[in-house]
């Protein structure tokens, strides 16, 4: 697995002066995504709707609004 390309633009475009520890998104050569993000399981897990669940494994992470609607152009409808 690798990593194809950026999803959006990178965290410099958002704003970020320094360009570490921001949140991004990126398409993997397997056809799914990974995601930069802040750690929010804790926070979060007993919020999760009824029809919702997570695996062990799992995290739930959180990114910025602007990261995921610079994102939207990049992201394929199928």
């Amino acid at each position: 697995m690798k990593i194809v390309r950026r999803m959006g633009v990178p965290p410099t475009a958002r704003g970020s002066v320094a360009g570490q520890s921001c949140p991004d998104l990126f398409e993997l050569s397997d056809g799914r995504f990974a995601v930069i993000g802040t750690d929010a399981t804790a926070m979060l897990d007993a919020e999760l709707p009824a029809d919702a669940s997570r695996a062990d494994y799992e995290r739930i992470v959180v990114i910025t609004r602007e990261t995921l609607i610079r994102a939207k152009a990049d992201i394929p409808d199928a």
